[in-house]
């Protein structure tokens, strides 16, 4: 007998946590993951007790669901997604849906979207952001897809959102078709100039100014409590007062600086490229980061040409700290109306 208001496939730390979130909000949850292991590990640590159904197949995972049924797949973006698809449609009914929430290119969304309301279903590609601990505690959700299928989801997902301070979702449909993937990735490059401009204003501190570990992690914490307050300015005020254990040392110079991607800042480049509008501090933020992961490269150039010391040479370095605050302040916007009007 179907008893679970959702279904979610792939049981990672985010499927789980997202899982979790539900079943806390008062929905029953079929989980399914394709290494059964993973399945039984969960039933009986983090989900032992809980409203959570295990299944151990797609035909047991879809006949525990009610109808219309709501599958959410929380796989790695690519093959994976169309894999599941094609899985799925044979074991679905008309007016069932799937929901693609992993960081999907949103051409992929568009093109997924049209399949499966042909087979007679329907799609959603939704962004979530907020990481392990928003999917536990509250994401940012950003759907897209066939309209017809919101009405259904919309009860579960701005449940489990997080809220604004007069009680309002972070989740609202954003549009048809690939929009709501399309809205995560140009989110996630606004976050890509976002860190950037944080790494800079950094840098000036700590070799224009010459402060400490100590005194950056009093000033970040201080930055955060007015117009700076954001999590990427917490995290960063965090870190920075950081020890490790074993060597006493600031945590920052035990981490190589060299920094990966994958592929939602470069995917927010290319439409600003195909679209025509300029996105230059995500883009260079983008190309800094292609810059940091040639790391032999850099430190066999830094040995050729060290460049100017830089050193402040000013009197009032509070002053001149206030002043990065601002030139930080007026960046972050600068980044945040690129990103809006991308998607505008």
């Amino acid at each position: 007998m179907a008893q679970a208001d959702i279904g979610l496939i792939g049981l990672a730390v985010m499927g789980q946590n997202l899982v979790l979130n539900m079943e806390d909000k008062g929905f029953t949850v079929a989980v399914y993951n394709r290494t059964a292991d993973k399945t039984t590990s969960f039933l009986e640590e983090r989900a032992k007790g809980k409203k959570i159904i295990g299944a151990y197949s797609l035909p047991e995972l879809v006949a525990a669901v009610k109808k219309p049924r709501k599958i959410m797949l929380m796989v790695k973006a690519g093959q994976p997604v169309d894999a599941f698809i094609d899985q799925l449609l044979p074991l679905l009914e008309k007016g069932d849906i799937i929901i693609d929430g992993g960081n999907s290119h949103f051409p992929d969304t568009i093109r997924r979207t049209k399949k499966v309301e042909e087979a007679g279903m329907l799609y959603i590609g939704t962004g979530v952001s907020g990481g392990e601990e928003g999917a536990l505690k509250g994401p940012s959700i950003m759907p897209g897809g066939s309209p017809e299928a919101w009405p259904h989801v919309a009860p579960v997902f701005q449940k489990i959102a997080a809220k604004v301070a007069d009680g309002t979702p972070c989740c609202q449909w954003v549009g048809n078709d690939g929009a709501g993937h399309f809205v995560k990735i140009v989110h996630n490059g606004i976050e890509y100039g976002d860190m950037q401009l944080i790494c800079e204003a950094y840098y000036i501190m700590k070799h224009a100014l010459g402060l400490s570990y100590e005194e950056m992690h009093r000033i970040f914490t201080e930055w955060n409590k007015g117009e700076l307050n954001s999590y990427l300015i917490e995290i960063t005020a965090d870190i920075l007062g950081k020890k490790d254990k074993e060597t006493g040392k600031p945590l920052v110079e035990l981490i190589l600086d060299t920094a990966g991607q994958k592929g939602t800042g470069k995917w927010t480049s290319q439409a600003a490229l195909d679209l025509g509008v300029p996105t230059p501090t995500v883009t260079e933020a983008v190309f800094a980061r292609c810059l940091s992961a040639i790391k032999e490269e850099r430190v066999a150039a830094a040995k050729i040409l060290s460049g100017p010391d830089g050193l402040y040479q000013g009197e009032d370095k509070e002053e001149f700290i206030e002043a990065i605050r601002q030139a930080l302040y007026a960046s972050k916007i600068c980044s945040y109306a690129q990103g809006f009007a991308l998607m505008r």
